[in-house]
């Protein structure tokens, strides 16, 4: 096997030292883009879990193959020509989201430094306010994955992000009050939004609703939301199913930040940077699932 593998090298190495022009390079590079270009597309998103399952059925043929193990091999012939098909018929949507993303950043402005740290402000300033009322609330900060698919929108709003207009929508006289305010591309696109709840059974003791509807959306995507309680007035962030609880106004201004930066990949790292004291990191999860999907409900 090991003499087999050196041969196939060697043949390689004599024929791309007698073949291989400046035309190949240039080749392998584009086809190198390509590929890194749908690596981004489909980061953090359910198609990386199926692209992964086409590799290994891929290797499972070539081992097939050389190993003569007919049936498998048989199995695989059968399957393998219709993968592609069925990858587009499956995933049409996560395509169609991508190449939208590819067209918003050809001729769209990107958020910027400035606008980002503004909007980032301006959710701070309403959380510790509705924190001091005691009013809760569910803000939704889209990062990589879009959140269409995940989130049944309520109203469009496509609002600039202002603390006084987030204070409004959670107000409990406002009809958009019981459900999710969604933040993307720095705007405020929605409000009143149902969020999938988890399903998971080891959430923290004392949350409730709003906790487990932050987790479930946060299970499933790369978003990051800021939650308010209304029992108890303390404001968390839920990231990958995490929930980091009592934070100060500081403290959320920097998880925040380093949250959509990219330098906060989960909360474990926010809870050994310090900060505030008595923070507690906790699993989110879920109830045991009746009446699970649902809104984010008015208790926290």
């Amino acid at each position: 096997m090991i003499e087999w593998l050196w041969g196939m090298l060697g043949e390689f190495g004599q024929f791309a030292a007698s073949n291989f022009t400046l035309r190949d390079a240039l080749d392998i590079a584009v086809v190198t883009a390509l590929i890194y270009w749908v690596l981004l597309l489909v980061r953090g998103t359910r198609a990386v879990q199926v692209m992964v399952g086409l590799v290994v059925l891929v290797l499972l043929s070539l081992l097939a193959d050389l190993f003569q193990l007919f049936a498998l091999r048989t199995i695989l012939l059968f399957f393998l020509p219709s993968a592609p098909l069925i990858v587009v018929v499956l995933f049409q949507n996560d395509i169609r989201r991508g190449l939208a993303r590819v067209g918003r950043g050809l001729f769209l402005r990107s958020v910027t430094a400035r606008m980002e740290s503004q909007m980032l402000e301006e959710v701070v300033r309403a959380a510790q306010t509705l924190s001091k009322r005691r009013i809760g609330a569910l803000i939704v900060l889209e990062r990589e994955t879009v959140l269409d698919d995940q989130i049944e929108s309520g109203t469009a709003l496509d609002a600039a992000v202002t603390k006084e207009l987030l204070c409004s929508i959670f107000q409990p006289p406002s009809p958009l009050h019981d459900g999710a305010a969604l933040i993307q591309g720095g705007r405020l696109s929605s409000a009143g939004c149902i969020l999938p709840l988890t399903q998971r059974g080891d959430l923290p003791e004392g949350l409730g609703t709003r906790h487990r509807a932050a987790a479930g959306i946060t299970e499933e995507t790369d978003a990051v939301v800021v939650v308010v309680s209304e029992e108890t007035a303390a404001i968390s962030v839920v990231l990958g199913g995490e929930v980091l609880q009592d934070l100060d106004a500081p403290r959320l201004r920097a998880v925040l930040r380093d949250a959509l930066s990219g330098e906060l990949r989960d909360l474990h790292a926010a809870r050994e940077g310090g900060g505030a004291s008595g923070l507690e990191l906790g699993v989110a999860a879920g109830a045991d699932g009746a009446g699970s999907e649902g809104s984010a409900a008015t208790r926290s």
